[in-house]
């Protein structure tokens, strides 16, 4: 790829995907134990509440944590660029701009996948932030919503965001459908077309464009790096964190290991009980990690331990360590 020339941006060449109730700093601290250079992103933060709601709760997050996307919704240029400045006092390196969220909250808002009716509004926003902030600002998008013919509507979408100085496109693979199907069955039912973000690439050869959507394995991902500049991982990292733990050597070309899962559950449950001190419950940390050993020995077992014990109001971090022996005791016995 020549995105090289563009921006600096390059170094993000894998992103685990700002997901909804999902990818919130306990995610986030957990990710990071796998992987030291994939980007992470929140969860999308709508701009005024980022302006006037508990920004300590909202957007605090700890340096260990980065490099950190902070997502923004809305459809105000101003506030939006306001919410932008704020994200970089917070300390984010990347300012985003949800295009792609289906969901009947970002409809009745008129932000989200709705944007990408208008591609002027969206260009019109990512000026306003680029003007307001000096780290990068960047969008993710649909290849297009409804019955928009997915040609026009991309480039057009493409074509402003980075006349308005956008640092980087990441472009989920599917339409959005905004009446009649759940924010659920857009994650699955409008059908991929890969293809058609590697057109867009073709068509920018010195702007970064990432892509999004079904993406299931690094093998999966190295793939697609061979026709555009990112890839951006959701579900299936979630699902089964361990999979970043290849990133750094897969995709980044760095050959030291990854933290020693021992190492990682130690200090998930220090972060824990360090939470629990804070007036937080195991819960928040626990549920991140349910799919951690997806398909090993002892996993069901794991599963269970940490989605009935770690609700309880005195749980503490025993509550990983007990999962965590199941899954030493179940691959003892396998291995017997």
């Amino acid at each position: 790829m020549t995105a090289e020339q563009n921006n600096g941006y390059t170094h993000n060449r894998f992103a685990v995907a700002p997901m909804i109730d999902w990818t919130d700093r306990h995610c986030r601290t957990l990710h990071r134990q796998f992987t030291r250079h994939a980007l992470l992103y929140t969860e999308m933060i709508v701009a005024d509440a980022a302006i006037h709601g508990n920004r300590d709760r909202l957007l605090g997050f700890s340096s260990a944590e980065h490099p950190v996307a902070l997502q923004l919704g809305g459809s105000d240029p101003a506030k939006l660029a306001e919410a932008a400045r704020v994200g970089e006092t917070f300390g984010y390196r990347e300012i985003n701009l949800n295009v792609g969220c289906p969901s009947d909250r970002v409809q009745s808002g008129t932000f989200g996948a709705c944007l990408m009716k208008t591609p002027g509004l969206v260009a019109d926003c990512v000026a306003a932030m680029k003007r307001s902030v000096s780290i990068p600002v960047t969008v993710k998008c649909r290849i297009g919503v409804d019955d928009q013919d997915i040609e026009p509507a991309l480039d057009d979408l493409a074509g402003g965001v980075f006349a308005a100085g956008a640092d980087a496109l990441w472009v989920h693979a599917r339409k959005a459908w905004l009446k009649g199907l759940s924010p659920k069955e857009n994650r699955d039912i409008p059908p991929l077309d890969y293809d058609r973000v590697y057109r867009l690439k073709r068509q920018n050869p010195s702007q970064f464009i990432g892509i999004n959507g079904g993406i299931q394995t690094l093998d999966e991902a190295l793939h697609h790096l061979n026709h555009v500049d990112g890839v951006m991982l959701g579900r299936a990292a979630y699902n089964n964190p361990m999979l970043l733990a290849d990133v750094d050597r897969a995709i980044y070309g760095d050959a030291r290991p990854a933290a020693p899962v021992d190492a990682i559950i130690d200090h998930m449950c220090a972060y824990a009980d360090a939470h629990v001190r804070q007036g937080g419950r195991v819960s928040h940390i626990a549920r991140h990690m349910v799919g951690m050993f997806h398909g090993a020995a002892g996993a069901r077992r794991w599963r269970q331990i940490l989605s009935t014990e770690a609700n309880r109001p005195d749980a503490d971090s025993g509550v990983i360590r007990r999962a965590y022996a199941a899954v030493q005791a179940g691959s003892a016995d396998q291995a017997a």
